[in-house]
């Protein structure tokens, strides 16, 4: 069975950083594509980054970009997303996925649709 599980959210003030987590299990990582989403409250779900297989190429939404920095590590299967100068409107669950065929690149404009593999969240929550 798949399991997802996200980690290292927390509360922090604007301009702050964490460093979020996802353990992957159940499945080969390594040829998977992975996505971090996040879902503020009242919100659609929306993408925040994708990560090919390989870690060599990866895709920022724009609201996030030169911010955040996604990469993973294919020997201990997780997944990571920085966080650095956090905004209050970068409150939210943060989720990360699968890609759920291996065929599924890691490109500017993913469908989501594709990432509906997804683990139970970590809430990031910025205020001062």
């Amino acid at each position: 069975e798949e399991h997802l599980v996200e980690s290292g959210g927390g509360s922090v003030q604007p301009g702050g950083s964490l460093r979020l987590s996802c353990e992957a299990s159940g499945f080969t990582f390594r040829t998977h594509t992975m996505m971090w989403l996040r879902q503020a409250p009242g919100k659609e779900i929306e993408w925040v980054s994708v990560i090919n297989d390989g870690g060599g190429t990866t895709y920022y939404a724009d609201s996030v970009k030169g911010r955040f920095t996604i990469s993973r590590d294919n020997a201990k299967n997780t997944l990571y997303l920085q966080l650095n100068n956090l905004k209050t409107e970068d409150t939210a669950m943060y989720f990360c996925a699968k890609a759920r065929r291996t065929t599924v690149p890691a490109i500017g404009a993913p469908d989501l649709d594709d990432f509906r593999s997804r683990g139970q969240g970590t809430q990031v929550t910025v205020s001062s």
